[in-house]
């Protein structure tokens, strides 16, 4: 993380409004420059089983060839390849069988000429045999064999390190593990994986009119809906999430918070109290204790959000309407977190073309976030505002993204989604 930067922006906005904003692309360079390289990442050792979905730390090279031997590849008859020349069904050729190879269970002896030995798939090649007769190419009566078609040598036959050479790159640093990841490393005879330390995310909620999650709201009061939205959005992104609780919007228990929280989290998210409000502390307890690097985004919705460090710890200030809530941390903090746990830093949203059923208006100077519901290859406009309505997200199928230089979009536009 790079030096903070020697002065603070105005913090105490309080009842007064933004005197100017910054834009996101400003607010995303210096995300970026407070971000750790790959290799500086903290790594830990997990069990293989638990490791699907962690970002591997270092490339896993293999130590065994797989196969270790050479294997049959079809239930048949190990034979030598060239005795078989010229075998067909009107022209059957006789072996002798001399024995069995089964899987864990090896022939012990030699086949010589005129000789076969059953064998099943992923059983070991006996010595002498060069190729694998199908049983369906073949008839038997007893010890004796009837082959009724021709192998050439190799065939059938799975050559030791045809799956993995040993001192091969198997998998490289920074890859997602996949299920058959895992079996791959299980191969090779691994029992734990190598994978970066999910960044520890202290998630600060704030407000006195909110209910802990699974209260019914009542009077005038509302349950916390940015709280659980978090937690999920940073264990999407490859966080843990640590909730104390709801917070009240004082100064000095949300000082207390931040300053308890930031002793083990990686990067904290303070959700409310950001704006410009009498009770919005939090700007001013980052710019008094640590470095409020910006407040007040020039977009819709989230412009009250900020970020700075605090006890050296990356701090996002995201607003409490919860679209804004939202959009804020899909634009900067899950940024950081991503970069912090090994992921790219790009959004995980799948992107689609559409055409826009009705035009969306912006203004020049600011960024504006829209959700859209798609029908067929047509995107239609739900809410460019209500920024404390969340349904207009789950009724959505995802959003547009107006960048600062455009006034909107005209009806017909074919315009990117990005698909929640």
């Amino acid at each position: 993380m790079n030096p903070m930067p020697p002065n603070n922006v105005s913090s105490d906005v309080r009842m007064k409004g933004f005197a100017s904003r910054k834009t996101v692309e400003e607010a995303i360079e210096w995300i970026d420059s407070q971000l750790p390289n790959f290799s500086n990442l903290p790594s830990e050792e997990v069990s293989l089983l638990e490791s699907c979905g962690r970002i591997l730390a270092a490339d896993v090279v293999s130590s065994v060839n797989v196969p270790g031997f050479n294997r049959s590849m079809m239930d048949g008859f190990a034979l030598r390849a060239t005795e078989t020349h010229g075998a067909t069904p009107y022209n059957p050729l006789p072996f002798k069988i001399s024995g069995g190879s089964f899987p864990g269970s090896p022939f012990s002896g030699t086949v010589f000429p005129g000789q076969a030995v059953c064998i099943m798939t992923g059983a070991p090649m006996p010595d002498g045999a060069n190729a694998v007769l199908p049983v369906e190419n073949t008839e038997r009566q007893g010890d004796s064999l009837l082959a009724m078609g021709e192998v050439s040598a190799g065939k059938h036959v799975g050559a030791v390190g045809e799956d993995v050479q040993s001192g091969s790159t198997l998998l490289s640093a920074r890859r997602t593990l996949r299920p058959q990841d895992i079996g791959v490393l299980s191969s090779i005879g691994c029992s734990q994986a190598l994978v970066i330390r999910r960044p520890r995310v202290g998630i600060l909620i704030t407000g006195n009119e909110l209910l802990p999650c699974g209260t019914a709201p009542r009077d005038y009061q509302i349950t916390d809906a940015n709280g659980p939205m978090l937690h999920s959005l940073v264990k999407r992104d490859g966080g843990q999430p640590v909730m104390p609780g709801l917070v009240p919007d004082d100064r000095e228990s949300l000082l207390a918070s931040m300053a308890a929280m930031s002793e083990s989290a990686d990067i904290l998210l303070v959700s409310g109290g950001s704006s410009v409000g009498q009770d919005d502390h939090a700007p001013q307890l980052v710019a008094t204790h640590g470095m409020l690097a910006i407040h007040g985004i020039a977009m819709r919705p989230s412009s009250p959000a900020g970020m700075g460090l605090f006890n050296n710890r990356l701090v996002f200030l995201l607003p409490g309407n919860p679209v804004s809530c939202l959009c804020a941390y899909d634009f900067f903090a899950g940024r950081a977190i991503r970069a912090f746990s090994g992921r790219n830093t790009e959004w995980p949203y799948r992107r689609v073309q559409a055409k826009l059923t009705r035009k969306l208006v912006s203004t020049v100077g600011r960024v504006d976030y829209a959700r859209v519901k798609l029908i067929g290859n047509n995107a239609e406009p739900i809410s460019i505002s209500g920024a404390s309505i969340l349904t207009s997200t789950t009724s959505a199928d995802g959003f547009v993204i107006i960048p600062s230089n455009s006034e909107g979009y005209a009806a017909e536009t074919i315009i990117e989604v990005f698909l929640y």
